[in-house]
């Protein structure tokens, strides 16, 4: 089945606030070349905009995003597709941190692979008790090499051990009391309120004040990601096209466990 034409991410401003959305469930939002474009150009003209106090960042159907377009990544024709798709996401994520307006995250589904990554980007993040989260890379012979940039730096070390090398699923609760989101809440009525009461406040502060002070915040995470992208990129690119990785992502896409599972 070929995919959807037209857009995958939307964008709408109202009394101050841009929201984004991904807007491409019939593959969970994954991070193909198309949404990745599209959502660099909803930052851009957030931060070309005078009247745009700050962002959310959101998604439509039931997946905020479920990381790489295994489909796409695997038609590539690139010299180095692997090398190619990790410096995008690493470009992608420091747009986010870089952005001179501060970025919520309304998380209201599930989050997977390189969506974590999207998600430590954000400056403050709400998500619902419907979301659930997991870094799945060392299930595929993967590891979560870009996304570490900005996941490692918001979450406490022991949980970061457990949940990225074990790759198993945990729940918003979790997400919150590790440090990834900001605040957990119930339904979609309560995610609504926590994020407006938020847009509220950034109503209340002034653009030189916001910009300022993201640049104040944001400085450690943006020095972390200038100094290990290539490090990560790498280890990443490498990963991408070995022998185990083949096996973990067509083991994946065929709904059947890797060769290497025990249980």
């Amino acid at each position: 089945m070929s995919a959807p034409q037209g857009p995958r991410v939307r964008t709408g401003t109202d009394a101050g606030v841009m929201t984004i959305t991904l807007d491409s469930p019939h593959n969970r939002n994954a991070l193909s070349d198309q949404l990745v474009t599209e959502l660099l150009d909803g930052l851009a003209a957030a931060e070309a905009d005078d009247d745009v106090r700050c962002v959310v960042l959101t998604h439509t159907g039931t997946t905020f995003c479920a990381g790489a377009d295994l489909s796409e990544a695997r038609s590539n024709t690139d010299d180095d597709p692997a090398r190619v798709r990790a410096d995008q996401l690493v470009d992608l994520l420091r747009a986010i941190v870089a952005l001179p307006k501060p970025v919520i995250g309304r998380i209201g589904g599930h989050v997977r692979a390189g969506g974590m990554g999207l998600v430590g980007a954000c400056d403050i993040v709400i998500a619902g008790e419907s979301s659930t989260w997991a870094l799945t890379e060392s299930r595929l012979g993967l590891a979560a090499s870009v996304i570490s940039l900005t996941v490692l730096p918001k979450v406490d070390p022991r949980a970061a051990s457990r949940w990225f090398l074990t790759g198993a699923k945990f729940d918003a609760t979790e997400a919150a009391r590790m440090g990834l989101v900001t605040q957990a809440v119930g339904g979609t009525e309560e995610l609504d309120e926590a994020v407006a009461a938020v847009t509220r406040d950034f109503g209340a502060c002034s653009p030189q004040g916001l910009r300022e002070t993201k640049a104040l915040v944001t400085h450690e995470v943006l020095a972390h990601i200038d100094t290990h992208r290539e490090r990560v990129a790498a280890q990443s690119a490498r990963l991408f096209v070995s022998d185990e990785a083949r096996e973990g992502m067509l083991s994946f896409m065929e709904k059947r466990p890797p060769r290497w599972a025990t249980g």
